[in-house]
């Protein structure tokens, strides 16, 4: 079979949900991947994935979080597999509020703002409560935190992997290794897929290929999307790791000095796993072809000093393994959940600036809906595209 009624281009995060959606839904969609997913070439990869329903970057996100905690339980029940961890979450920063987490000032204030909003539970703590309740945390005198028991985190991997796995099962065509390159929209609104493998066709095509989404849209639009590499270090821990576990220890959001932030993860995978801690950065592009996989000594030992040791004196600076990962960013930051300029058969999913995989299984919920013409439960309509102007059809 060469037709579809929708095809799914890029099996990470969104791409996954999306494909499952569709398959659960009784509908003939192909899901197409250049690599074998889950892999760790692009954003879905790394182990885990802070969630958090309370969201500092806006309120419009915090029904898919939401909807997203839901569904990974339903994945639970059917699959067995571990896939939602909620140890709680610790967002810390200075009292002024004065940093910015994800292109949002006042991460703090957001966050208890979109608590208050849904009713999500969040406690407001000084740094002495900090280092009470989570003695690893070294909160400073003029810090203070909110603490989400809700939150938690995901594995990314194990979520793509169930959720390809269901659908396949479902009806769903899975095609992996195989190059997308490129599509046309004929006169009759039928679009037409070119792969290595071959051609196809369908009546909705879903681009959800992350950091490859430059390529994949029209030349015009590719300005839209800026392609960040960032670095990931698991840092082993001094003594006892009891301290560290998802038991005792949540995951942590911590906003720094000149708008520097640092985000963390408990021992989820033991002491040989030791404690996967991050940063982000913003100002060096890259590709998603070109992009160096390499990490230098030099990098994990500059965050280790400058940041890891004053947050956490039991972490100790021998880096047990590094990765690196890929943020495609729009601006302000947004997601861009939209259709093409007079294609809107055609939908661009999820380019998620680095804080969307916590939303993406109500994501792919939606983006199902979208493609069979159905109401979302969760609405679309928040992440429209600086190109949109005049619309014909909305997500």
């Amino acid at each position: 079979m060469s037709h579809f009624e929708v095809i799914v281009v890029g099996l990470g995060a969104a791409g996954a949900a999306t494909t499952y959606q569709l398959a659960r839904r009784g509908s003939r969609v192909l899901g197409i991947d250049r690599f074998d997913p889950p892999h760790a070439l692009g954003s879905t990869h790394g182990d885990t994935r802070i969630t958090r329903l309370a969201i500092g970057e806006g309120s419009q996100y915090s029904l898919f979080a939401i909807r997203s905690h839901e569904i990974w339980r339903e994945l639970e029940a059917q699959t067995g597999a571990e896939l939602l961890t909620q140890c709680g979450a610790l967002y810390i920063g200075p009292s002024a509020d004065d940093s910015a987490v994800h292109g949002r000032a006042g991460f703090l204030t957001r966050t208890l703002e979109s608590a208050r909003a849904f009713d999500i539970p969040i406690e407001q703590l000084d740094a002495r409560e900090v280092r009470r309740r989570f003695p690893v945390f070294n909160v400073q005198e003029h810090e203070r935190a909110l603490f989400e028991p809700s939150a938690g985190f995901v594995r990314p991997e194990a979520c793509v992997r169930q959720q390809l796995a269901l659908a396949e099962v479902l009806g769903a065509g899975i095609h992996r290794d195989e190059r997308f390159d490129g599509y046309d929209v004929d006169g009759s609104g039928l679009v037409h897929v070119r792969t290595s493998a071959g051609v196809y066709t369908a009546d909705r095509l879903v681009l959800s290929v992350g950091a490859w989404i430059g390529g994949a849209v029209p030349p015009h639009l590719a300005k839209y999307f800026t392609v960040l590499r960032q670095v990931l270090c698991w840092f082993d821990v001094r003594g006892d790791i009891s301290a560290f576990t998802p038991a005792r220890c949540p995951v942590h959001i911590w906003s720094l000095a000149n708008n520097h932030d640092i985000y963390g993860f408990p021992a989820v995978d033991g002491a040989a796993g030791g404690v996967k801690i991050a940063d982000e950065q913003y100002s060096e592009t890259t590709t998603a072809d070109s992009v160096s996989r390499d990490v230098a000594v030099e990098y994990t030992r500059e965050l280790f000093e400058q940041h890891v040791s004053r947050c956490f004196p039991d972490v100790v600076g021998q880096v047990l393994r590094t990765a690196t990962c890929l943020y495609t960013v729009t601006p302000g930051f947004d997601f861009i959940i939209d259709t093409l300029p007079e294609q809107p058969q055609v939908l661009v999913v999820s380019p998620c600036s680095g804080h969307g995989f916590k939303h993406s299984a109500a994501i792919g919920e939606s983006v199902a809906s979208w493609a069979r013409d159905e109401v979302p439960s969760v609405s679309l309509s928040a992440f429209r595209a600086p190109w949109t102007t005049v619309r014909t059809r909305a997500p």
